[in-house]
């Protein structure tokens, strides 16, 4: 019994690894996000960087024990056929009336699920909710940056049905460890969104512009490099196999800075759609949530107010009323 629960753990753990940028990848992308911030957040978000840093991995630690998670990270483009990143619906709606919410499920729903977590964010800015504002501007940080790698818009996600198994922590994981120290992370300050829906398809539509070369390359340096693809490291007391430094070198210059730019690509979506939640809320003072705990009724007298609000909002108005 506890070989096969250690054996799940085991399994679970790499399927982890294997899935997204990377912990270490996707720490430095939402901590980045934050030096694009106005004045009026910075202060906030520089007090709560560690949080917001490492809150950046917590939804690939409950993708695989969490019904729905999973889809939220990957949007399977190809399985919908040839140029379909250019012709699916944008909003969710329109994409279930033609594909049905079950078949969006199980090929993946990252395009939505980043707009959802902008109007979450929004709400809680709303509400000024300090853990609230945090727990959702981490959340939505992670989203947009799997939105921004290119094997996140297969169902060739880790090279396993063109014999390049692997590809996917190598790109996402292995490349951003031996190389983003040298990386350019400026990126300017973060602007308003008009349309938040379709910034982020555009985000899943640069990336899947970018897979061929993803995988094409990669599989010309594997027929050079031979059995000098990899080489082993020793990492703590265990001694691993991993992509040698030669190759992963060779596929990074060949790649010509596409891990860097999708990465600070990331960073700069990630403040602009933290900027135009707050925005869109009315821009509160966030300098007053910096060390300010809300009591419990007073989030849900706000919850409550913000109910009402969103209620008399959609109500339709009565003929006659001016």
């Amino acid at each position: 019994m506890q070989k096969r629960l250690f054996y799940l753990l085991f399994l679970v753990f790499t399927a982890i690894i294997l899935s997204s940028w990377g912990f270490y990848a996707h720490q430095q992308i939402n901590r980045l996000a934050v030096f694009t911030l106005p004045p009026e957040m910075i202060g906030f978000y520089k007090k709560n960087i560690r949080y917001i840093s490492e809150a950046a991995i917590n939804p690939d630690r409950r993708r695989y024990t969490v019904a729905d998670e999973a889809a939220r990270h990957y949007l399977d483009a190809d399985h919908y056929g040839d140029s379909a990143i250019q012709k699916m619906p944008r909003y969710w709606k329109d994409a279930v009336a033609v594909y049905g919410e079950d078949t969006l499920k199980t090929y993946g729903i990252v395009p939505w699920h980043i707009n959802t977590m902008y109007y979450r964010l929004k709400d809680a800015f709303m509400l000024r909710d300090p853990s609230k504002i945090l727990f959702n501007s981490a959340e939505l940080g992670h989203y947009i940056a799997d939105a921004h790698v290119p094997l996140h818009t297969t169902e060739n996600y880790n090279g396993q049905l063109t014999e390049q198994e692997g590809i996917h922590g190598f790109w996402e994981s292995r490349l951003p460890e031996l190389f983003s120290g040298d990386y350019d992370f400026f990126t300017g300050r973060a602007e308003y969104i008009t349309n938040p829906q379709l910034a982020a398809w555009k985000a899943v539509a640069d990336s899947h512009a970018h897979l061929d070369s993803v995988l094409l390359l990669e599989k010309r340096l594997t027929q050079k490099f031979g059995e000098k693809k990899f080489s082993f490291e020793t990492k703590g007391k265990k001694t691993i196999k991993v992509y040698s430094v030669e190759f992963s070198t060779a596929y990074h210059n060949a790649l010509n800075g596409m891990v860097e730019q999708r990465m600070r690509a990331a960073i700069k979506m990630i403040g602009d759609f933290w900027y135009t939640a707050w925005v869109d809320a009315g821009q509160p003072d966030l300098k007053e949530l910096i060390d300010y705990e809300p009591t419990e009724m007073e989030l849900t007298q706000r919850k409550k107010d913000l109910d009402e609000w969103k209620a008399q909002r959609f109500m339709v108005r009565p003929e006659g009323d001016n």
